[in-house]
């Protein structure tokens, strides 16, 4: 697997059905995939139980094959890999580069820290051991000040002092569950993914994710954020905004749908293609170059 000079992936999270936001992170990381004649693999990260809706897994591994998806490989799930993420989450406490937290989060909104953003930023009290008392309610990673450069493809140069933004963010939960920072890591380098493409509302979490593959010894991959889908409103779509789940019987309407968005400007005699011509023409004139470089915007 890890010797592919390119390896993407999608890896959605089964909390409800995919809609048209969900399909052009999909269709965007597989075309770039297979533009540079490497593999597309589909990780399912339910690491998140309490957030897991039952059988929405199968529901999206059957929306993504009712729209023409090929994967290769099996399906990883992030729910059989919590050896892998505590093994991980061990190694930094062992170099003392994670510690446990006893403050609750009352405590961490009450703190007069605040990150450039203007959210809230953890004031490091556990930092030198846990207060007098106090029982360990989740573990953070140790985070130093210095500022992280990488170029995302789409996006451009981005930066980010993870310390000053965010301060020393949690690995494992109060309520047991592990990060979706940690357990994305640590998936990408056993993987050996090599390249991101994803939407723009994740590309806050980049700098702390390159911030654990550096403690963690893991390759960079290379990033490519698209444009978040928005509804008139100027929300994003999601189970939260009601955005429609994918129809099953217009698969050739939606894929049209999301490359447009991508603005790579199908022809409108596809629009009576079959699902394989539109997959066809989509691999022959994809062109990442021709995504828009914003964070967000409506999709028609």
């Amino acid at each position: 697997m890890h010797n592919h000079a390119y390896i993407g992936r999608f890896a959605p999270s089964p909390t409800g059905p995919l809609h048209i936001g969900s399909l052009i992170a999909a269709l965007a990381s597989c075309l770039e995939a297979r533009a540079h004649h490497g593999q597309w693999l589909v990780r399912m990260e339910d690491v998140d139980a309490p957030r897991t809706i039952p059988g929405a897994a199968d529901t999206i591994l059957h929306q993504l094959d009712a729209c023409g998806f090929e994967w290769d490989g099996p399906v990883l799930w992030q729910s059989l890999r919590l050896e892998a993420y505590r093994d991980a989450l061990d190694t930094l406490l062992a170099q003392k580069l994670a510690y446990p937290c006893g403050c609750t989060r009352r405590e961490i909104a009450d703190s007069a820290l605040i990150a450039p953003d203007g959210a809230h930023r953890y004031p490091g009290t556990c930092r030198d051991g846990l207060p007098a008392g106090r029982s360990a309610r989740a573990w953070r990673v140790r985070t130093d000040t210095g500022t992280l450069r990488w170029h995302d493809a789409i996006q451009g140069p981005q930066q980010e002092d993870v310390c000053a933004a965010v301060g020393d963010f949690v690995l494992l939960r109060a309520d047991g569950q592990f990060a979706y920072q940690l357990a994305v890591v640590v998936d990408d380098a056993w993987q050996g993914v090599t390249h991101i493409v994803r939407g723009a509302d994740l590309l806050d979490s980049t700098g702390r994710q390159i911030y654990l593959q550096g403690l963690l010894g893991a390759p960079l991959p290379a990033y490519a954020h698209l444009p978040v889908a928005s509804n008139a409103a100027g929300e994003k779509l999601s189970k939260q905004t009601l955005a429609t789940p994918l129809d099953a019987r217009n698969p050739v309407g939606d894929l049209l749908r999301a490359l447009r968005f991508l603005g790579q400007n199908p022809p409108t005699d596809l629009c009576g293609a079959s699902l394989a011509e539109v997959w066809y023409w989509a691999r022959e004139h994809w062109s990442l170059a021709s995504v828009p470089r914003v964070r967000q915007q409506t999709i028609a």
